[in-house]
């Protein structure tokens, strides 16, 4: 699908099936590849076929990346199709388990909030932000969605501010404030015959339409390319003209951090590190007609890896190995302060 097909012209059945033969034939990337299919899938409204694929994914030999996000996809899929109380085992799983990414703590959280449960919505929310944002000086922005949908489910529950409510403010960019976007008597400014409530209620949804489209516009992360030192060694082997862009493996690393960090300081958000390889590069190369040595085709390559869902987002959650590969943790490695 080009990114620029309309949603309502897309033949999510067929975009589905076009995904499982590109998992096919690409192993390596089956997992990132097989969940964009169960999303079309869900879309085109045959969830048990979404189901299966989650399935398949989750009794595959070979571990997953991201287990606990699968299963929280999977819950939520099940329990719009009748399957409520399997949803909520794997749900009570997916929390017991505390995973360290935020998204399975989203997609669980909005998966109770959907169905009006805003109480165990509201402590899966906390939960999942006690975790991953207790001492961080600076939420990921993958954490943002877990503070917006706490700040929203609060809203409704009519509970008062609290410091990760501010938080949630202050990263909120759009014109019109979380406060008049999650306010729950917003419905009834839909059937007033006021047309100052109804014009305010018109800001407030081209605000959500366009933090809609920033999100999507943005699908994959802004990725800088890393190679580790024995990879890089095989492609400078291969090509010594790629010496001039790498004239170090210790030098490529800390071009890692400090290009992230000049990303991340210039406003940059949803940055991430895509990991390369010398055959992946080569077939890369090879697709597009050019030559591994020319340096323009590593940025394309790092955008690629990306969009399969190959980056891991930066900075690494507090207390986690760094990107580097050392096995220290990031704030003794590559995260020390400089």
């Amino acid at each position: 699908m080009r990114p620029d097909t309309p949603a309502e012209n897309v033949d999510h059945t067929a975009e589905a099936a076009r995904l499982e033969r590109t998992a096919g034939r690409y192993p390596e990337d089956a997992e990132a590849l097989l969940l964009q299919a169960a999303a079309h899938l869900e879309l085109a409204g045959d969830r048990p076929a979404a189901t299966a694929l989650y399935d398949r994914l989750l009794s595959a030999p070979d571990p997953l990346d991201a287990p606990h996000l699968v299963r929280a996809l999977k819950a939520a899929n099940l329990w719009e199709y009748g399957h409520e109380a399997e949803a909520r085992a794997i749900i009570e799983g997916v929390r017991t388990a505390a995973p360290r990414d935020p998204a399975p703590w989203v997609i669980v959280a909005e998966a109770l909030e959907s169905h009006d449960e805003l109480e165990a919505a509201h402590d899966t929310f906390t939960q999942g932000a006690t975790l991953l944002l207790t001492d961080v000086p600076e939420p990921p922005y993958a954490t943002h969605p877990l503070l917006f949908g706490r700040h929203r489910v609060r809203r409704m529950l009519g509970a008062a501010h609290d410091d990760w409510d501010t938080l949630a403010d202050t990263l909120h960019s759009a014109s019109v404030s979380l406060d008049e976007l999650h306010d729950p008597k917003r419905v009834w400014s839909l059937g007033s015959d006021n047309p100052a409530e109804l014009e305010a209620e018109i800001s407030r949804l081209r605000a959500e339409l366009g933090a809609h489209r920033e999100t999507l516009s943005r699908p994959f992360p802004v990725a800088v390319l890393h190679w580790p030192a024995t990879e890089l060694d095989e492609l400078l082997s291969a090509y010594p003209p790629l010496s001039s862009e790498y004239p170090s493996h210790e030098a490529h690393l800390s071009t890692i951090e400090s290009s992230l960090r000049e990303l991340s300081s210039s406003g940059t958000a949803n940055l991430g590190i895509v990991t390369g390889t010398v055959p992946s590069y080569e077939a890369f190369a090879a697709s597009e007609a050019s030559s591994p040595t020319e340096v323009e085709l590593l940025p394309q390559y790092a955008t690629t890896l990306a969009a399969r869902g190959r980056a891991t987002p930066w900075p690494p959650e507090r207390g986690t190995a760094c990107w580097c590969g050392t096995g220290k943790s990031y704030e003794g490695c590559h995260g020390a302060e400089v």
